[in-house]
């Protein structure tokens, strides 16, 4: 899942997209490397300038459109949690509503299953759009996360969402400090558990920065660090910036998978499985 922001104020490009022209050709590079899902965004995740419902709709449903003419093939998502949005771009060809603000209009939902959209549904602590916590605290987080996008998502079902359109988002940095994101990451597998498909949407966000003190240009090697835990755990969908990065990690993470699930067919002169023990070269000859 490739971000797509037009946004004048987006926290990792500075808007660079935010012309519909920088947006499509954006989108246009996405998909030549790979991505299956484009999520365009018409409002910056965290405090700014106010955006209205108008604003925001002139900002996305265009490029959706846009977007779904040039691309016809392409999974198109709105990163949004207004449900007039919501309408604007279903008409527009959206296929996904990616709604990152945990149910905050809950007439989203109804949206999504009026016109036969699929839906995210993620946790951000009980705060309102755009909103930062000051002290945000959890008796057990991974838990208390788990629990609230599984009751989002049967109350989309309920709502008449498909449920094969449901997927859950843990949010990271959402309502939550470095350490809260942290643990969510390494207990991804509590979350895949529910059976819902899982979104990992952690590119270049704060709890990577601060993990690693660097500034937003520099954290790409602590995300594909971060998307390859939550892809070995489970996770099946990955909203990133860096399209092709990330495909050649996730890459990795599913032959490294698949090794592992084969080792019965592990070749008898290759030895036993084990630190320094024989094995392939990368063009497959025994490695001497």
């Amino acid at each position: 899942m490739a971000v797509i922001n037009r946004t004048p104020d987006s926290f990792f490009d500075g808007g660079t997209t935010y012309d519909l022209g920088a947006a499509l050709a954006a989108a246009d590079r996405a998909v030549a490397d790979g991505a299956d899902i484009l999520d365009i965004g018409g409002v910056r995740a965290g405090p700014g300038e106010d955006v209205s419902v108008a604003e925001e709709i002139r900002r996305v449903a265009g490029l959706v459109a846009a977007v779904r003419a040039q691309h016809p093939e392409i999974v198109i998502s709105v990163d949004t949690w207004r449900a007039e949005v919501g309408r604007a771009v279903a008409r527009a060809g959206a296929d996904l509503l990616n709604d990152a603000w945990g149910g905050a209009d809950p007439a989203l939902a109804q949206v999504a299953a009026s016109y036969g959209l699929g839906l995210v549904c993620s946790h951000a602590g009980g705060l309102a759009p755009r909103t930062r916590p000051h002290r945000p605290s959890y008796a057990d987080v991974v838990a208390e996360v788990r629990d609230y996008v599984t009751a989002q998502a049967d109350r989309a079902v309920a709502a008449g969402v498909r449920p094969d359109g449901i997927v859950i988002d843990p949010a990271h940095d959402f309502g939550k400090n470095t350490w809260h994101s942290l643990e969510l990451t390494r207990h991804t597998a509590d979350l895949v558990a529910t059976g819902w498909p899982v979104l990992i949407a952690a590119s270049n966000k704060d709890f990577v920065g601060e993990t690693l003190d660097l500034p937003v240009g520099e954290r790409a090697e602590g995300t594909l660090a971060v998307l390859a835990v939550c892809a070995w755990e489970g996770a099946r969908l990955f909203r990133v910036h860096d399209v092709r990065a990330t495909r050649d990690a996730l890459a990795a993470v599913a032959a490294l998978r698949a090794a592992g699930e084969t080792a019965a067919l592990r070749p008898a002169w290759a030895g036993p499985a084990g630190p320094g023990t024989p094995g392939l070269t990368a063009s497959g000859r025994p490695r001497k």
